[in-house]
């Protein structure tokens, strides 16, 4: 267990420079299993998910030249990898995202254990199953393990996702780039991360029509070929630091390249009376006193937060926002429309003192503005709920400790370095 002594009380101010998004990376790093041919990588982070996926590409024989420094990344799958090194890293959802690639070299991939990520609720795999069905997959269960074999490689399909996830939608096009004729994908997730996705598959020579719609056509091609890469900045980083600034009282100047997609952001951070500008490439949030939550038109409703999937706010922000809420004067109801108990880490609030009732598996009330004091807290495995309650804790003077604070280092490289530099006073210890 590893654990964050935050000191607060201090108002956070400076600038900063987002790292890229994990959940572009994590895929992105997948897809280079498709190709033979030579990649470059730039901006790709120092995080322990990345580490795992190196680990892995070097057993199975990879040449793997990562410069954690400058964030180059330098990685040469070749023709010659041992299939018996294919063990998938376990603690990461990303993990699903090879198997396509593994049937593709190798016509055999196995699941020895569920894929886990963030303990954000109940998280199926079987929207994966039934997309490598489609393409022609046989799946069967041994013990031990979930075996899915593909000898002859894909045939192309047309699928309806049950839901927009985002995961399914990047291994049905990992499977439809390399697939015998043209496949379509209905109901297909547009995240900014899953269109950066599809661009980097499009660099090595794959042929996605419909990015950024919920419709996506991919003709395959025989192969895919090298590219060089740079990620861009997360959108989810540059609202976590401008959220932090708030809360403190400070002001945080974050750069940001993808302002195109932050208009609904920027009106989620004024239900709470932070304002959000954005000038010559950099993004800053701004409270004019205390926060408070901005009431609605309609009487007798709550403020609401709805989480959903692209072009709803991200579930994975709504931690970030709940923290706010407790802060703010006034009551909001968040939703989390996407996983099931995402919200149990609630009754952590209240050792702060916060008041916030969960209504039911998706939806949490929060009356705000309450007086809060330091505490000891646990955070689940998500990562932006242990940077939510590391938010609170820094909005409070005095010494607070998050337990399990370990998720975050999964997203953000030099976390607590980027937070002492602009001025907390937080530190990483060792838990038993």
């Amino acid at each position: 267990m590893t654990n964050l002594i935050v000191r607060g009380g201090r108002a956070l101010r400076g600038t900063i420079t987002p790292s890229a998004n994990k959940n572009a990376v994590l895929p992105v790093l997948c897809a280079t299993l498709l190709s033979d041919e030579p990649i470059i990588l730039h901006r790709v982070p120092d995080i322990t998910d990345v580490r795992k996926l190196l680990d892995f590409f070097g057993k199975l024989g990879s040449s793997v030249e990562m410069d954690y420094a400058t964030g180059t990344l330098r990685l040469h799958h070749g023709r010659d990898l041992d299939p018996k090194a294919a063990h998938l890293p376990l603690g990461m959802r990303s993990s699903i995202m090879l198997i396509p690639a593994l049937l593709h070299r190798f016509g055999r991939a196995s699941l020895e254990e569920d894929v886990t990520g963030c303990t954000l609720g109940s998280r199926e795999i079987d929207p994966h199953i039934e997309v490598f069905r489609a393409f022609g997959a046989e799946v069967a269960s041994e013990p031990g393990a979930t075996v899915i074999t593909a000898d002859k490689g894909f045939t192309a399909t047309q699928h309806w996702l049950d839901y927009a996830s985002v995961t399914t939608t990047e291994n049905f096009v990992l499977c439809a780039a390399t697939a015998k004729g043209l496949s379509r994908l209905t109901n297909s997730a547009c995240e900014p991360h899953v269109q950066e996705f599809c661009e980097f598959l499009a660099g090595m020579g794959a042929r996605i029509q419909g990015v950024g719609g919920s419709r996506l056509t991919v003709s395959g091609v025989d192969s895919l070929g090298g590219v060089e890469f740079t990620f861009a900045d997360d959108f989810h980083e540059v609202a976590t630091f401008l959220a932090m600034g708030a809360i403190t009282g400070g002001e945080i100047s974050v750069q940001n390249g993808s302002v195109e997609q932050f208009p609904l952001l920027d009106r989620t951070f004024a239900k709470f009376g932070v304002e959000v500008t954005h000038e010559n490439g950099f993004s800053r949030a701004r409270v004019d006193g205390k926060l408070k939550v901005r009431e609605p038109f309609t009487s007798n409703i709550l403020t609401k937060v709805e989480a959903a999937p692209w072009p709803y706010v991200p579930a994975d922000l709504l931690p970030i926002f709940v923290a706010l809420g407790v802060r703010a004067e006034g009551q909001v109801m968040f939703w989390n429309k996407v996983y099931d108990g995402a919200l149990g880490w609630h009754s952590e609030l209240g050792k702060f003192g916060a008041h916030a009732l969960l209504c039911d598996p998706h939806r949490l009330i929060t009356w705000g503005g309450k007086p809060l004091t330091p505490a000891t807290v646990e955070s689940p495995y998500i990562i932006r709920v242990a940077i939510a309650l590391f938010m609170l804790a820094a909005s409070i003077e005095g010494e607070s400790t998050i337990l399990n604070a370990s998720p975050i280092q999964r997203a953000h490289p030099k976390f607590v370095e980027n937070l002492n530099a602009l001025g907390a006073d937080v530190s990483w210890v060792a838990g038993d």
